[in-house]
């Protein structure tokens, strides 16, 4: 699937605020780890900041999302801005949680990448769109 050569997709789950929610991203973590992605949870309560600064610490393709306590809006645009801040504008920014359909529409225009919510999409899906998206990204920028 992946030439011996290619480094592994390196993918940072989180979840921001105030959202104990946990066990739906503990499940997508383990998915994508049998995937054979690198996998990096940072656990609870997380700042967008502190995400961030894990995510270009650990020089992941993916940050990963998930909320389910409605701050979509304001979690997704504030993880993206950082990003750029910091320079890591190659990094897809991905997740899910209970987000309606013109807000996943207004956070796909801002550069947020494909949003999941929680018993629409098989995890498989998920997991071939993080593969080809990256696949994507890495063509463009020659990092094969």
């Amino acid at each position: 699937m992946t030439d011996a050569n290619e480094r592994k997709i390196r993918v940072l789950v989180a979840k921001c605020g105030l959202d104990g929610h946990d066990r739906g991203v503990r499940v997508i973590a383990r998915a994508f780890q049998e995937a054979g992605m690198e996998v990096i949870y940072t656990g609870l309560h997380q700042t967008p900041e502190a995400v961030v600064e894990a995510a270009v610490q650990e020089d992941v393709d993916v940050v990963g999302l998930s909320v389910l306590s409605a701050a979509h809006m304001t979690l997704f645009p504030r993880v993206l801005e950082l990003l750029r801040e910091k320079g890591a504008t190659n990094v897809l920014l991905t997740g899910g949680g209970i987000i309606p359909d013109e807000d996943k529409a207004a956070l796909e225009v801002l550069g947020v990448g494909r949003l999941f919510r929680p018993g629409e999409a098989p995890i498989d899906d998920m997991v071939t769109y993080i593969r080809e998206e990256v696949a994507r990204r890495r063509g463009r920028e020659g990092d094969t």
